[in-house]
């Protein structure tokens, strides 16, 4: 009987020694990493191969049977491609996934060590990212927006650390390669990722310009480098490369969501001649019904993108633009509506399609109507669940399903609560230690926030995930508030010999 108790004492001492191996600063980043990694694993078992739905059976659809079409993420798409066919499925893209994740918050942690916000405050953060049952099962969620959200963090975390070092009065004015490396997989990323992410580098990129004096060219060459890149790619080699262009249909889809707002809110506005053209795309009443809703876009282009030819599009835009010009009030507020999910805290009302969407388990059988190629291919069976533990299945999923409790959703499933909390942290954080450069902490959630608000199709919980990660990471600087002290950054003759040597009196603790 006394072998066992021998014996676990012999492994955590083995364990320990281990342990003890580890050089000190990398034990905060290794144990963030193994800690998440292991949460990770147990949703990545539980919803094996991942979470799918609509959109992860039209990346399937696109990528094997030679449809590939610009309108999602090329890069994404082909990352898809290269697991169904070197694994079968999603299974190995989803693990990469969750690997990647777990990397980046290890690196965020350790990067929040350069503003003095210890281990035992950020891990616990990190952790709460791959326990929560609405943040964590997203990683393991077969969309390009867990991928673009991995990068923005990724973006946010390079962004602490050099804050940290001129806070700290380490910042030698240059960016070392490695930092420089992440920062353009981080803009690279967050641009490919998502069709309409690159301002959100941008945005990111201009508050790091202001608050990182000597390394604003090197910066500046490089959001100008990812942003051209992106740019060209979208709009010169895709199509070269036989990719297609998504119909106008969808890329104006947002217009005709305006009008039929307009119409259905003062239909007084439209000429007989307005009304011809836009009877043309859909009957009249659909243009109205559909408009009394403003939060998605997507029940009247459902109805529309068979009927809208080149020419109509053309014609059903410029009347937009004299709807505009008309009532400008009508149309941004129409723009507003349906941004609701980047700026309001409390969800819209239930009757009019203001909840947020956040079913990223769900595949209906009215979803193949709209690719019924998938009914006989040899992925669908790919992409149905096939749990790897029956009991991490249930537990997983009475957890998902538990979150959607209605009364938090606001907490749970909507990013603008976070985008608020980050902004108040970094501001009250800033004002504590006297140092406006870490204003530029907000610069990824303000741009998610911005770039999802001007331009949404519906209310998806997905759009303002960034925001959600980056606000929970954030409450770790709470308990470092109460530590306030001036600013450490140089003076003006200080900074004209930079330090290549921290400070003997900073302490990075674990």
């Amino acid at each position: 009987m006394s072998d066992a108790p021998h014996g676990s004492r012999a492994v955590a001492l083995h364990v320990r020694s281990l342990w003890s191996r580890v050089p000190p600063p990398l034990r905060l980043p290794l144990a963030v990493f193994l800690s998440c990694q292991a949460c990770y694993l147990l949703w990545w078992a539980a919803f094996y191969p991942g979470m799918i739905d609509y959109d992860a059976i039209t990346y399937t659809w696109q990528v094997t049977t030679d449809h590939w079409m610009s309108n999602h993420s090329v890069l994404y798409n082909s990352l898809l491609w290269l697991s169904l066919n070197t694994t079968g499925g999603f299974a190995a893209l989803t693990l990469c996934q969750t690997v990647a994740m777990s990397a980046v918050l290890a690196y965020t942690c350790t990067s929040l060590r350069t503003l003095g916000v210890r281990g035992r405050w950020s891990a616990p953060a990190a952790l709460v990212c791959a326990l929560t049952p609405s943040l964590a099962p997203f990683t393991v969620y077969v969309a390009k927006d867990v991928p673009f959200t991995i990068c923005a963090v990724l973006v946010f975390a390079v962004t602490v650390r050099r804050v940290g070092r001129r806070l700290r009065g380490t910042w030698n004015g240059r960016l070392p390669r490695s930092e420089l490396a992440l920062l353009c997989a981080g803009f690279l990323g967050v641009s490919l990722f998502r069709n309409n992410g690159f301002p959100v580098a941008v945005i990111a990129a201009l508050c790091l310009l202001v608050v990182l004096p000597g390394a604003r060219r090197v910066i500046a060459a490089l959001v100008i480098v990812t942003t051209t890149v992106t740019l060209a790619l979208m709009f010169v080699v895709y199509g070269a490369v036989g990719i297609q262009k998504p119909p106008k249909a969808l890329v104006y889809n947002l217009h005709y969501a305006d009008l039929s707002v307009t119409y259905a809110q003062r239909p007084e506005l439209f000429t007989k001649g307005d009304l011809r053209v836009m009877a043309k795309a859909a009957p009249l009443s659909d243009w109205r019904t559909t408009g009394t809703s403003c939060f998605a876009s997507d029940p009247l282009y459902r109805k529309v993108k068979s009927r809208v030819t080149d020419q109509l599009n053309d014609s059903l835009v410029q009347l937009w633009w004299r709807t505009l010009r008309k009532a400008p009030q009508n149309v941004l507020g129409a723009r507003l509506c349906r941004g609701h999910i980047a700026w309001a805290v409390f969800p819209g009302p239930r009757d009019q399609g203001g909840m947020t969407y956040n079913e990223l388990n769900r595949v209906d059988p009215s979803f193949y109507k709209w690719h019924p190629e998938m009914k006989s291919s040899p992925y669908n069976k790919a992409a149905k669940p096939r749990p790897l533990s029956a009991t991490l299945h249930r537990v997983g999923a009475f957890a998902y399903a538990a979150a959607h409790v209605h009364q938090l959703e606001w907490l749970l499933w909507r990013g603008a609560i976070w985008a608020y909390a980050t902004y108040v942290l970094v501001t009250r954080f800033a004002r504590s230690r006297r140092c406006r450069p870490l204003f530029a902490l907000a610069g990824v959630t303000f741009g998610t926030q911005l770039t999802v608000l001007v331009a949404t199709p519906s209310p998806c919980f997905r759009y303002m995930a960034p925001p959600m990660f980056i606000g929970v990471l954030c409450l770790s600087l709470i308990p470092a508030l109460r530590g306030g002290a001036g600013a450490v950054i140089p003076s003006p003759a200080a900074r004209a010999t930079p330090a290549t040597t921290p400070p003997e009196h900073v302490e990075y603790a674990p």
